[in-house]
């Protein structure tokens, strides 16, 4: 079971990809993926979709999503994965995390304008699927239309982020509420890419003790930006605290992504991959 090729963490049009959710199912399937999740960042509107066009292309389907939480500071994800996509209180939970993003993108605007760098909020409009939904990456990419950067990466080297032009923190839901609100509907949390955070030691213990407090069940370690070292660390972190590993690539688009649907290292054999516990609900194709 840990071989199989399970891609559980990817972006479509619904949030900050740029693709519909039908073209990755296919792209996945054309990519050996077996198990698909489709996981927009806190909006689950693109369910419905993907698993009918899973299920068209063959390929067993997980609900999914991305949810953005405060923590210690700073903004952590957690994906659900498996969990009822017509639950209520999942539903309203999300639509109150998303809440703050519109007079969030103004700010940014706002900030970008003060370094020359006008009408981005107008710009960033132009790439958003859905504008509850406006982020940090629509308005990367305008940067890049604009030539103001080569490509994303640049942009989150010289923009948008902490003491650069552009960034503006929100408050997000809290670790506890975003961990209910899965396992309540049925799901597993998992701590979306740990080593992004850059957390201390002692900080990163304080989260997952946290995570696991509230109940939350995994933690990808497998994923597009992980390195092969950071990809040990988080076996070894899943091991001792006993959590589920997942494996997901976070594409967003060809022309952006670290790593492409379905193109990433197994899961190391020690670790009991999450799949394994959701195995009552998957959709089969």
């Amino acid at each position: 079971m840990n071989l199989i090729n399970a891609d559980l963490h990817c972006h479509s049009v619904v949030s900050d990809g740029t693709l519909e959710p039908e073209a990755l199912a296919l792209r996945a399937k054309a990519n050996g993926v077996e198990l698909w999740a489709l996981t927009d960042h806190d909006e689950i509107g693109g369910q419905r979709r993907a698993a009918a066009a899973a299920r068209e292309a063959g390929l067993d389907y997980l609900t999914g999503c991305e949810i953005s939480v405060t923590f210690a500071d700073t903004t952590v994800h957690i994906v659900g994965l498996g969990f009822d996509a017509d639950d209520p209180a999942l539903a309203q939970g999300l639509a109150a995390t998303r809440g703050g993003r519109a007079a969030r993108a103004q700010e940014m605007s706002d900030s970008l304008a003060q370094v020359g760098i006008k009408g981005a909020y107008e710009g960033a409009l132009h790439y958003v699927g859905n504008p509850d939904l406006i982020s940090r990456t629509h308005f990367a990419r305008y940067l890049v239309e604009a030539g103001v950067c080569g490509d994303t990466h640049e942009v989150f080297r010289r923009f948008l982020t902490e003491g650069k032009p552009g960034f503006v923190p929100h408050r997000w839901a809290r670790l506890g509420d975003a961990v209910r609100w899965i396992t309540q509907a049925g799901g597993i949390a998992v701590i979306a890419h740990p080593a992004r955070y850059k957390f201390t030691p002692t900080e990163e213990y304080a989260l997952f003790t946290e995570f696991m407090g509230h109940g939350g069940r995994g933690v990808e370690v497998v994923t597009g930006s992980h390195s092969t070292a950071e990809q040990v660390k988080y076996a070894d972190t899943a091991v001792e605290f006993g959590l589920l590993a997942s494996r997901g690539s976070d594409f967003h688009s060809p022309g952006e992504s670290y790593t492409d649907l379905g193109a990433l290292p197994d899961l190391p054999g020690r670790l009991t991959p999450v799949w394994q516990a959701l195995q009552e609900r998957v959709q089969r194709a």
